[in-house]
């Protein structure tokens, strides 16, 4: 079951993770690093990407009675 919401919810977390990167990748190359996990683009979007795809589980869990 958890593999079946998580192959549902990818997609969310598989565009939240490249908007993020295209975002802050822009902001990265005007030099306001400040907000990035460790000052690394690529975590901080791995980080959102990852609560997107938790939060899509929830939901479709929730929403699936």
């Amino acid at each position: 079951m958890i593999l079946q919401l998580a192959m549902q919810s990818a997609g969310a977390g598989i565009g939240v993770f490249l908007g993020t990167v295209i975002g802050l990748s822009m902001r990265r190359d005007k030099s306001r690093t400040s907000g990035l996990l460790g000052g690394s683009v690529v975590l901080t979007a791995l980080a959102a990407g990852l609560l997107a795809m938790a939060v899509m589980m929830v939901i479709k869990y929730f929403t699936a009675w």
